[in-house]
């Protein structure tokens, strides 16, 4: 069978030498104009684009990458917890518009708290030899991590502590920020205080924990008010309603993740209790505001988490420094909306109430 011009190229992939015929140009001439080198004349750097177009060549990033002095492939990854969590969305956002600001390309993967995941995902980018890796990390493959990290690719850990040698760490005082959010409903007169937790295998579900316990300040916690190991919304919903319908329920909840929070709020409104159960959440979450009432949480800022991790490893992908590692702490704010400021029932509302924003 004879394949005209057309079907042959789609047959086979279009190359430089394929480009510089159609231009009538050298391959040399071509490869400078492809790979953005000065020195060629604007006729001809037209006359290649337009063949380029015409014949449908794509240029192979991953060979031009080969042949730099530097290695460079001019992208990085980031592997998120879950892209759809509000808190990775928006710190997705952020390393992205950083690194675009540096002509770099972001690849994105969810671990979905599992090592597994996250060691396949490791495994992927760099057999991509991509530049840098930001990681929230599960905890489980932190030897993965290292390991990429001695083999010279720059790695920064985000929302959860880890102490590797040469890898920065960015995250919030998650223990500080929970402690005061339980002090907040202990003023308000609440002594039965609830407690929604994710995976104890999590770095940020421990301190969360951890500052639960310590704004108590040594009094006495029920322990059927605490639920810990709880993976989502629903799971959130159904705890709370189980120790809201059984003996001696709590008169406010600390959830101590987004989805958690949501999961809480559906409870309270199914069993029309949101206007006399105080609830704090730690992370907001979209339309927090626009309900009634409003959602206290305790913020963290994922776009300041995200600028300062691209910027830590962008810095060390340009600078190649072998620095001792970085740990960044991001202060939380806590954001009174009236959720967090219901007092105690028959007990009117104390200075808390008032507070509108309080860091």
């Amino acid at each position: 069978m004879t394949l005209i011009p057309g079907e042959e190229r789609r047959r086979r992939k279009v190359t430089m030498r394929d480009v510089a015929d159609r231009a009538g140009v050298g391959l040399a001439t071509v490869s400078r104009v492809i790979n953005g080198k000065p020195g060629v004349a604007a006729d001809l750097v037209e006359r290649v684009h337009d063949a380029a177009r015409d014949l449908g060549y794509r240029h192979d990033l991953t060979a031009s990458s080969l042949r730099r002095a530097d290695r460079r492939t001019g992208t990085i990854a980031l592997i998120l917890e879950d892209v759809a969590n509000p808190f990775s969305s928006a710190l997705h956002r952020a390393v992205e518009d950083t690194a675009r600001a540096e002509n770099l390309l972001v690849l994105t993967g969810s671990s979905d708290e599992n090592p597994e995941r996250e060691r396949e995902l490791i495994d992927t980018f760099t057999l991509r030899r991509v530049d840098g890796l930001i990681v929230i990390p599960t905890g489980g493959a932190n030897a993965d991590l290292a390991a990429v990290r001695r083999q010279g690719t720059p790695v920064v850990c985000v929302d959860r502590l880890v102490e590797l040698d040469q890898v920065d760490t960015v995250t919030v005082d998650n223990r500080q920020g929970a402690r005061v959010a339980v002090r907040r409903l202990l003023d308000l007169g609440h002594r039965r205080v609830a407690f929604l937790g994710d995976m104890a295998s999590i770095w940020t579900a421990r301190e969360r924990y951890a500052g639960y316990l310590e704004g108590h300040a040594g009094r006495r916690v029920d322990e059927r008010l605490i639920h810990r190991e709880i993976r989502s919304a629903d799971a959130a919903e159904h705890a709370i309603r189980e120790i809201l319908e059984g003996d001696e329920p709590p008169t406010a909840v600390f959830a101590a993740q987004n989805l958690l929070t949501i999961g809480a709020v559906r409870a309270l409104q199914h069993l029309g209790l949101q206007e006399r159960v105080a609830l704090i959440g730690f992370d907001d979450f979209p339309l927090a505001d626009m309900l009634r009432p409003g959602v206290s949480v305790v913020a963290q800022d994922p776009a300041e988490i995200g600028l300062i991790a691209a910027r830590l490893l962008l810095g060390r992908i340009s600078d190649g420094d072998d620095r001792p590692a970085r740990h960044v702490v991001v202060p939380t704010t806590y954001v009174a909306r009236g959720s967090g400021e219901i007092p105690l029932p028959d007990r009117p509302a104390g200075p808390a109430a008032s507070d509108r924003r309080i860091r």
